[in-house]
């Protein structure tokens, strides 16, 4: 528990830009739906609905190249690690219940003590518990992704950080809405870690570096 603890510590140095950069990139269509929208309506209302409104120019879509420009020059480094506290409560967590979760249910795969498990059980293992973990940390990804996204549309919430965004989610969406996306990032990790621990197990970097096997 101890090593995954510093392990989400050390993967959150590294991934915490790109996920803001991520969330910037997914959300840019939203917010620009939204405005072309409401421009709409702003014409119909002013011509009294008597001709169809002009559509506006669309608005480029932004970069990571561009998002990465824009928020070193307004807001400095400290723009691209918007969210860390957040990023931090969902990511270690995370490897906390992740890695002793994992060995334990590899264990229960091995045919004898000491021998290695089989790849599947290795893969199998990975699986439930990525999946379990992201769901069990999935409320504090909601949070950062509030936190994370820069633009607002009409009439959405503002946030001063961790506990000022979960009271108000709380407050005006339920408890149930710490819940989404929970299905869909369980769909994401499940795989994502049942693949990476069967390549480790195998020990295909060894094998490619030509390093000696070491049994786990």
């Amino acid at each position: 528990m101890l090593a995954g603890c510093g392990a989400g510590t050390c993967q959150v140095i590294v991934t915490t830009p790109m996920e803001m950069l991520k969330i910037q990139l997914q959300d840019a269509g939203r917010i620009a739906a939204q405005r072309k929208t409401l421009s709409g309506q702003a014409q119909l209302s002013g011509r009294g609905g008597a001709q169809p409104p002009v559509e506006p120019p669309a608005a480029p879509r932004p970069t990571a190249t561009q998002l990465t420009r824009d928020l070193l020059r307004s807001r400095g480094i400290a723009g691209l690690y918007k969210g860390l506290g957040a990023t931090l409560l969902r990511d270690v967590p995370f490897s906390i219940v992740y890695f002793p979760l994992f060995a334990n249910l590899n264990q229960l795969g091995q045919p004898a003590s000491g021998e290695k498990s089989p790849f599947y059980v290795s893969f199998l293992a990975g699986c439930v518990a990525g999946s379990a973990a992201a769901v069990a940390v999935n409320p504090c990804d909601v949070v950062k992704t509030r936190l994370q996204t820069l633009q607002r549309g009409v009439n959405e919430d503002t946030y001063s950080g961790f506990l000022d965004c979960a009271r108000k989610i709380l407050r005006n969406e339920g408890p149930t809405a710490f819940l989404k996306g929970a299905y869909c990032r369980a769909l994401v990790i499940a795989p994502l870690f049942g693949i990476a621990q069967v390549v480790y197990f195998l020990g295909i970097a060894e094998t490619l570096l030509g390093l000696p096997r070491v049994q786990p």
